[in-house]
């Protein structure tokens, strides 16, 4: 005769090894994570722009090449910065998203 299973001792379809989740790819953040401070500061260059009008370059997290443009808007509800670049497309980049700011 064969010992009867233990209550619970049956292996349940979709459970995975604990190396099968390390091994799992990730996604990366949607945004970085920064302190209040640099978040201040970014808050800051952003008026200094929007309230300048003037050509500004912005280095965007996982962007591809810095953005040349001027702030149109900035959208609290949202936390969308509308950005007009120089052929007078306007990008709508979310305020965690840009990691610098500054003049041309």
């Amino acid at each position: 005769m064969f010992p009867k299973p233990v209550k619970g001792s049956k292996i349940k379809k979709g459970s995975t090894d604990k190396a099968d989740k390390l091994t799992k790819a990730e996604k990366p953040p949607k945004h970085l994570k920064r302190d209040e401070f640099d978040l201040e500061e970014l808050a800051m260059a952003l008026g200094e722009a929007k309230e300048d009008n003037q050509l500004r370059i912005f280095v965007i997290y996982r962007g591809e090449e810095p953005l040349r443009g001027i702030v149109t808007k900035l959208d609290a509800n949202t936390k969308l910065i509308h950005i007009k670049d120089e052929s007078r497309d306007i990008h709508k980049v979310h305020f965690l998203d840009i990691l610098k700011v500054s003049s041309v």
